[in-house]
């Protein structure tokens, strides 16, 4: 999808305000937002520019394929140039990322990230890059490109730079075919790149149609890499109906492949019970039999921490990784599998504010992931719905697939592997919270593959805690959302909210990029420097450490018996409009966040609760004599 497909000899180029008057139409047509004034100046000033070095250069007949779309992905390239090749006569095609920078400087040192004097909003990507992942983002995902290495290059083009020796820091990075810069002052030497890409004789104008019509599925190179890359890892070890999941959705694939058929597999199974191995399992499986396959989440931290963990040694691998909201324009069936990991975080529909108004309906979002491939794969936990608006339950996706005349097939999990292993604990939990009924709470009783305590401070959790990451366990603190959430100040401190008595801490930090020993928002739960805040649900969720620290916050306390929710206590800007979500639905919502959060530990739990009546009733049903037995 591009936002308008000419040539150079378009009039609009000599008319910069009715280039970007039919730019702004377009951009309200199809995402439902107007860019900003700095996105409108750019249009304005390089566009033209762009267009009269192709004409100076003899591509005035080239097709410019502006704001090119980068399928299932948020991301818009400047210009896609799309031509043929001068020596082969093959489908060429430039991008061309176009920036109005002077002077950039390397940050700190770093070449990869730089500093552009005047230009607010921090640091930025080093533009060669940044045209260079564009350049091997669609290599890896437009079909057409397939079995083509020289069909791409890429260039970063800063026409108002005339000094470049103001810009000289750019060339730190590799300057590779996928990744060229150019300057205003070597108009030149761009127009001969240009040339060498692109023939002057444009009458053959298929390229773009080619590149626009693509189908769009992993290539066979990245499935190779991603193989390499998540297959063989040692972590991946299957026991069980893992491995039997595993083994029934390899068997669909194969009968979806000779029968022309479809079917869809949901694999339901608690924390810890190894959604996310078999998950990674199946991706690297796939992969490695050349399946086009893409694993997709609803959470952003999930999703974030899969990429550097997968993709580490192979960052092209991390695009294998998705969002469910990035399958409303799939062509239908274009994947063999699609795994989606925490599909109780599917939502009702894919539609938010950052929508294209073309695709504002109200088509619900599992009908794009089963429509997008052949065999879709949902694993899910029903007890970890924790926001409205999330769907993501065996009965409704069955439900779902009869209307389309599916069949599910079910595969429930029951091995535990998070919480020392312990199904006990995970089902005291549920029991203690009121998931459990018609089963009441009971006394927890020693496991000796895992502990439990209850404490009567801030202060004394944190110290536990503390003490267990002496030892050389991980460890986090997190707490229901009952404080409010500030922003980081303006230079860069988080701030204090978690306020208990002469306790205070902050939240995780909201921000992409770490703030000083604080890891960015995604990261929380992995890297180093997590354990000065405090996370909350939506950090926490999908994650596991040794030790869990858990605040009960005053909106889940314990009266007559069990534990009840006071809606007024939570801050949780979800939870706030009583039309949408009912005192019913947040009731059972909140108590799915307390057993998400009550749950994450691998080793131990320390449970602390703000309201003194709940810290009590806590004391009576947890056992005081497995303290002496501590879980080492």
């Amino acid at each position: 999808m591009t936002l308008l497909r000419t040539t150079a000899d378009d009039v609009r180029f000599s008319q910069p305000d009715s280039l970007v008057e039919l730019l702004l139409e377009q951009m309200l047509f199809t995402s439902g937002r107007t860019p900003g004034v700095p996105e409108q100046n750019s249009w304005r000033r390089s566009l033209p520019t762009l267009a009269q070095d192709l004409r100076e250069a003899g591509l005035s007949g080239v097709e410019m394929l502006v704001e090119y779309h980068m399928p299932l992905t948020s991301q818009r390239a400047d210009v896609v140039l799309a031509g043929v090749h001068p020596q082969t006569g093959a489908p060429s095609y430039v991008i061309v990322e176009l920036k109005q920078w002077t002077a950039a400087y390397s940050f700190e040192g770093s070449a990869e990230v730089v500093e552009v004097p005047g230009m607010p909003g921090g640091p930025k990507l080093n533009p060669i890059n940044q045209v260079r992942g564009y350049c091997d983002y669609l290599a890896d995902f437009a079909r057409v490109l397939e079995d083509q290495p020289d069909a791409l290059a890429g260039v970063a083009y800063l026409h108002n730079a005339t000094d470049p020796a103001l810009v000289a820091d750019l060339r730190g990075v590799p300057v590779t075919t996928h990744g060229q810069l150019f300057t205003g002052a070597e108009r030149g030497k761009l127009h001969d790149f240009l040339r060498s890409r692109l023939s002057t004789d444009a009458s053959d104008k298929t390229s773009a149609d080619m590149l626009l019509k693509s189908l769009v599925a992993p290539s066979r190179q990245l499935l190779k890499v991603a193989a390499d890359e998540v297959k063989n890892r040692p972590q991946f070890r299957l026991l069980g109906n893992q491995q039997l999941a595993v083994d029934l959705v390899m068997h669909e694939v194969e009968q979806s492949r000779r029968a022309n058929s479809k079917r869809i597999i949901v694999v339901t199974g608690g924390p810890g019970s190894g959604k996310s191995v078999i998950a990674l399992e199946l991706l690297g499986e796939l992969a490695r039999q050349g399946r086009t396959v893409l694993h997709a989440t609803g959470s952003r931290s999930f999703t974030q921490t899969l990429r550097k963990v997968a993709g580490h040694r192979a960052p092209r691998v991390q695009n294998m990784f998705k969002y469910f909201n990035q399958f409303m324009t799939a062509e239908t069936n274009g994947l063999d599998v699609l795994i989606m990991d925490e599909a109780h975080r599917i939502r009702e529909t894919s539609v938010d504010r950052y929508t294209k108004a073309a695709l504002r309906t109200d088509r619900p979002q599992v009908d794009e992931l089963i429509a997008a491939a052949r065999v879709p794969v949902f694993l899910l936990d029903e007890h970890q719905v924790v926001r409205p608006g999330e769907m993501g339950s065996l009965d409704q996706i069955t439900q779902y697939a009869k209307t389309l005349g599916l069949e599910v097939v079910h595969v429930a999990l029951e091995s535990q592997f998070r919480s020392g292993g312990s199904e006990e604990y995970v089902r005291w939990v549920q029991r203690l919270i009121g998931l459990a009924e018609p089963e009441s709470p009971t006394t927890w009783t020693p496991d000796p593959r895992f502990q439990v305590e209850i404490v009567d401070s801030p202060w004394e959790l944190e110290r536990r805690l503390q003490e267990k990451i002496g030892e050389g366990y991980s460890a986090r603190m997190t707490a229901g959302y009952c404080w409010p959430w500030s922003n980081a100040t303006s230079d860069g401190q988080l701030v204090p909210d978690v306020q208990i008595e002469d306790w205070q801490r902050p939240w995780n930090s909201k921000s992409d990029r770490r703030l000083g020993d604080a890891p960015p928002s995604a990261l929380w739960a992995t890297q180093d420097g997590g354990f000065g805040q405090v996370g909350c649900v939506y950090t926490a969720q999908g994650f596991e450490y040794d030790w869990n620290g858990v605040i009960i916050g005053p909106d889940f306390v314990w009266r007559d018996g069990e534990f009840i929710t006071v809606r007024d206590a939570n801050k949780d800007p979800d939870f706030r409009n009583r039309t949408k979500v009912s005192d019913l639905r947040f009731d059972l919502l909140l108590r799915h966040v307390y057993k998400v959060l009550l749950t994450r530990g691998m080793v131990g739990t320390v449970i602390y609760a703000t309201d003194p009546e709940t810290r009590e009733a806590l004391h009576h049903v947890v056992s005081t004599s497995q303290v002496a037995g501590d879980v080492q």
